[in-house]
């Protein structure tokens, strides 16, 4: 298929447990790609293949899958909720054209909601939106359209309205072609019959139609004009206008229904071919320098440009490894040779598929606006840009997000060491977010991520998946460290042997760096005191040093060191005597300058039924928690506050014994935060133990 007009690549988002897998196996359904649906809570859902999944109930790994619709070919991304995964959404949401964000009838727009629709804000991607679970006790459509628009600052473009509440939800009114469609109790999505409007809605369908076409003639003026003097509006050009503004950003269009029954999901899948972009679309993708400044080029979407192509997703399977990847311009053949420009080494595509969750078709050639995989790819990352030999270019890469828990693990036996460290390498590939580590003092091996499910998922898939068994110790907090105070210091690095000797004197200054900052380097010598070959090393110096603090040996940052003076000899000078210098400067400056512990501290959603708020709010508070807002919902009350990562150990059980099982919460990173005085001498006393015991 060649005519990109017809591609459409989407991906679905929500908070955990709204309906974004049933969603999307109703759509597989619907366009004839399956023929059985599979539930999520009986562990068959399709697009969730892997074990831990079936188990769970829960999405872990992104899943592709591409089915047609009215002559449409639709590349489907099936995201995690959980917070754990959002690297899976980031991703998903970075090679995406356009999404489906679906929401609770009961739930609303919850915490991880807020989340992927900032994602999508930022990654500048056309959404629908579906209000899903409407046959749920508490459903109220209209209340989570008001929550899209105050909580989001969304503006959605109210496209059908439901017709009955909660267990008596059975259709949807089309406020476009204003006709009522209603499904049978018999869950087949194909029966439905299109009805008249019924009676008590007539003035609610007025209302809400006169606000859609309100709201799309404002993107025409021509349209505008002839509106205000009362000409009928077509179809047609009332699509025309949805889809200007859709693509702009300017409002959502928002469905509804219940994808567990079956309902109103033929409209949402018309709603994607209608309004959202195809990849041509969609504004192109701009090409970076080597230091990762835009280049003023960009990849235009067109199969007759040279090839530009972006790794989003590592995965390995029994096959080996899947590289998957997003085609922007040009074409990719079986056969063909392709420049990795990160490595600056080239890759043969050898066998080339498309992706039906973890099932797979054999493909010759893919183009522009494709999503594909290709197997067996050596030396490629996510974020890699993969081009033609003849025309390198690098794409803009993908950042992802530090991780703040770490647990130390041991194989049970000698045999599985090696295992354990094949295995490892194929999870970090898979995971930018997930990161290992060996602790040089102790010998452990440290494995580091998101969240405690997200360790557990982990260490599950190293026990079941690649058959290593292993010891796991308690949770540890990515504690790290900066100071607080400037200090103007000097330091020599000096060394006489037989032949030429070492030197290197820097005067510098250490000062705090702007937070979230890391490590800066400036340098404001003059005179040709430190030759300005020597400054990269003596920045190379300073930065190997911030691996480890001077409090506990934690990672430091938002330190900015400005080299202003110094001295050098014409013999015994080098880059290395300077990097030296620079490290031992490290070491002697860093403890004057008012080191300081900083804790991670996570934003914590807890939804707890009404009699028991002040339980959890005083459990929180214990926890050294900043409550800082509570809201009554239709199902509980909901409690946003701070807490530190340290006293959210187990705090699901704990929950769960407060709320007599009926509370629910999640948790993401916000910020680092100095560390109370008491907290930070118990911390540092721990590491300090633990360097001594190795």
């Amino acid at each position: 298929m060649s005519d990109l007009s017809l591609y459409r690549n989407i991906g679905i988002f929500a908070h955990v447990d709204a309906g974004k897998t049933t969603t999307t196996e109703r759509i597989l359904k619907l366009t004839g790609k399956i023929h059985r649906t599979g539930e999520v809570h009986d562990g068959a859902a399709t697009t969730d293949f892997m074990e831990q999944e079936r188990e769970r109930g829960i999405t872990i790994q992104s899943a592709a899958t591409t089915c047609f619709w009215k002559g449409h070919r639709f590349n489907i991304i099936d995201t995690p909720g959980h917070v754990d995964f959002t690297v899976e959404v980031y991703r998903s949401l970075k090679v995406l054209d356009g999404g489906i964000g679906v929401f609770c009838g009961s739930g609303g727009v919850e915490p991880q909601s807020e989340t992927n629709w900032r994602y999508a804000n930022e990654s500048e991607v056309a959404r629908l939106i579906f209000v899903n679970k409407l046959d749920r006790l508490g459903a109220d459509f209209y209340r989570v359209v008001e929550q899209i628009r105050d909580v989001l600052g969304a503006t959605p473009l109210v496209m059908t309205l439901p017709i009955g509440r909660e267990d008596s939800f059975r259709g949807v009114v089309d406020l476009l072609t204003l006709q009522a469609y209603v499904w049978d109790e018999s869950g087949d999505p194909e029966n439905y019959r299109i009805e008249e409007i019924p009676a008590d809605m007539a003035e609610e369908v007025k209302r809400y139609r006169q606000i859609l076409v309100e709201t799309a003639v404002e993107q025409d003026d021509d349209l505008m004009m002839a509106y205000m003097e009362d000409e009928e509006i077509s179809i047609e050009d009332l699509k025309r206008c949805i889809r200007k503004g859709t693509i702009s950003l300017s409002f959502f269009p928002t469905y509804c229904g219940s994808a567990f029954k079956n309902k109103g999901i033929q409209p949402l899948l018309d709603g994607v071919v209608d309004f959202l972009p195809d990849p041509t679309e969609v504004a192109p993708q701009e090409l970076i320098d080597e230091q990762g400044n835009p280049t003023g080029a960009f990849a235009r979407v067109s199969p007759d440009e040279p090839l530009r192509a972006l790794a989003f997703k590592i995965m390995d399977d029994r096959f080996g490894a899947l590289t998957f990847l997003r085609l922007y311009s040009g074409r990719l053949e079986k056969g063909m040779t392709v420049l990795n420009s990160a490595t600056g080494k080239t890759e043969r595509i050898g066998r080339m598929v498309e992706m039906h969750a973890n099932e797979r078709n054999e493909l010759t050639s893919a183009q522009a606006g494709d999503i594909v995989a290709v197997i067996g790819l050596k030396n490629v990352k996510t974020g890699h840009t993969l081009c033609d030999p003849a025309h390198p270019c690098t794409l803009e890469s993908m950042v992802f997000p530090e991780p703040v828990i770490a647990v130390a693990v041991r194989p049970k036996d000698k045999g599985a060491s090696e295992k354990m460290g094949n295995a490892l390498g194929k999870l970090v590939a898979e995971d930018p977010s997930f990161q290992v580590e060996t602790d040089e003092e102790t010998g452990e091996t440290l494995l580091k991520g998101m969240g405690e499910l997200h360790l557990d998922i982990k260490v599950d898939i190293l026990r079941r998946t690649y058959g290593v068994e292993l010891e796991v110790g308690k949770p540890q907090v990515a504690y790290r460290e900066t100071i607080t105070r400037t200090v103007q210091d000097s330091y020599t690095h000096k060394k006489q042997t037989g032949g030429a000797g070492q030197f290197g004197k820097i005067d510098y200054r250490i000062s705090p760096g702007e937070p979230g900052s890391g490590f800066t380097f400036t340098s404001t010598v003059v005179g040709g005191n430190v030759p300005k070959e020597f400054w990269p090393a003596i920045q190379k110096g300073f930065e190997g040093m911030m691996a480890e603090g001077p409090l506990a040996g934690y990672p430091m940052q938002d330190v900015h060191v400005e080299l202003f003076d110094g001295a050098y000899h014409a013999v015994d000078s080098s880059a290395i005597a300077f990097e030296l210098a620079a490290r031992g400067a490290f070491r002697q400056s860093m403890p004057k300058a008012g080191p300081q512990l900083l804790e991670p501290i996570m934003k914590v959603d807890v939804y707890t039924p009404e009699e028991n708020v002040g339980d959890v709010i005083g459990d929180l508070n214990r926890r050294r928690g900043m409550i800082k807002s509570q809201e009554s919902q239709p199902i509980g009350v909901r409690v946003r506050a701070e807490v530190p990562l340290a006293e959210m150990f187990g705090y699901i059980g704990h929950l769960r014994t407060l709320t007599s099982g009926r509370g629910q919460f999640s948790m993401e990173f916000s910020h680092y935060a100095p560390c109370p005085a008491n907290v930070a001498e118990q911390v540092i006393a721990e590491a300090r133990a633990r360097r001594r015991a190795s």
